[in-house]
């Protein structure tokens, strides 16, 4: 990445910038869009039941066709270049959510984890010593798009670890084109619920005095994001009836949408700080999806437009967009789990490059009409 983090004082758990250098020259024009074949998969007559609502029909957006890896999820992640503050550890951790509310037979989690390590910020090593001299620190859970492996998003989770904070990201059942088992969209209803799950079963681990994030996880700063059906599924434990997790302070939600296949209803009422990240040309998940959101949110809220990006680039692929969006979640999360002012004031810098994005945290999201598919009514 192209940005750095400064180092934290001794004794504060608050990351402070200390002359953060962000690139001034526009990084470059994305010059082809992303050939993406999609399916359209129609589901006639398919009814689930969750825990606390009647059963409902699931509505599929296409997704993007994608090259399954020959890494298992629960193999040793890749090591990525980094300029961060921190060195990044990194773990893995298999979380089993027993049966019941809704899903019959247990459910297993394989959750990769990134951490703040000692040592050099470029370093990244399974089981590096935690860097336990700014803990605590907080807490991000990512959720993976559907057909898309953890993998895929290595280089945004690492940096995540390296500026600050403790990144988590579980991979569900039927959702990784390398785990065992078929990929099925339909497995998305019971997402939430995991989710809530990992968060749990984390912050008990980093409770306990034998785990590699022991003593490293504020509980009182946590943030979701997600890409595609992934942000669908932190947008419910946000906002929606039937998921909410009231331990969410923020989220991110990259190219996302309202569902409503989880059976609530949406409200913003609790005025959780909203950042909704778009491509305008992702033909995936439209543009007026996002808009949805913002405009339904409160008023602590920003909406990035990358300009010309598909669906999966901006998240998946290193490169210009991938780097704003980088800078733009870590300023996000800075400024609102961690409260730093200065972050929230870098946002309009770091999401306003010419020619590649815009950011603004006005009333309502850029102009984009047209419906969002599998949206509530």
């Amino acid at each position: 990445m192209t940005y750095r983090l400064g180092r934290v004082p001794p004794g504060r758990h608050r990351r402070v910038r200390l002359g953060r250098s962000v690139p001034k020259a526009v990084l470059g024009v994305v010059t082809g869009a992303l050939l993406l074949a999609a399916t359209a998969i129609f589901v006639a007559a398919l009814t689930v039941r969750t825990a606390a609502h009647a059963p409902v029909t699931t509505v599929i957006r296409p997704v993007p066709q994608t090259t399954p890896t020959t890494v298992a999820s629960t193999q040793p992640l890749p090591t990525m270049s980094s300029d961060g503050s921190y060195a990044v550890g990194t773990s893995t951790v298999s979380i089993v959510e027993p049966g019941g509310a809704g899903a019959t037979a247990e459910r297993s989690l394989p959750t990769a984890i990134f951490y703040p390590g000692q040592g050099a910020a470029a370093g990244e090593a399974a089981g590096l010593p935690p860097d336990k001299i700014h803990a605590p620190y907080p807490l991000l859970v990512f959720s993976e798009g559907y057909n898309i492996s953890i993998q895929a998003y290595t280089t945004l989770l690492r940096d995540w670890a390296s500026a600050g904070f403790v990144v988590v990201a579980p991979t569900y059942p039927h959702t990784d084109p390398a785990g065992p088992g078929v990929v099925d969209e339909n497995d998305i209803i019971y997402h939430p619920a995991d989710l809530r799950y990992v968060i749990t079963t984390i912050l008990d681990d980093a409770r306990s005095s034998g785990s590699i994030i022991s003593g490293l996880v504020d509980a009182d700063e946590i943030g979701v994001v997600g890409h595609s059906d992934g942000a669908d599924v932190s947008l419910a434990v946000v906002a929606d009836s039937c998921c909410q997790d009231p331990r969410v302070k923020a989220a991110a939600i990259l190219s996302g949408a309202e569902l409503a296949s989880f059976g609530g209803h949406y409200a913003f009422s609790d005025g959780v700080p909203l950042l909704v990240v778009q491509g305008n040309a992702d033909t995936i998940n439209p543009p007026a999806c996002s808009a949805q959101i913002y405009d339904a949110s409160g008023p602590d809220k920003y909406y990035l437009d990358l300009l010309g990006a598909a669906h999966k680039t901006p998240y998946a692929d290193p490169g210009p967009d991938q780097q704003i969006v980088a800078r733009v979640t870590t300023d996000f999360f800075d400024g609102e789990l961690s409260g730093q002012t200065a972050a929230l004031a870098a946002l309009t810098t770091d999401g306003n490059v010419g020619g590649q994005s815009s950011l603004t945290a006005t009333a309502v999201a850029p102009q984009m009409g047209g419906p969002c598919p599998g949206a509530p009514g």
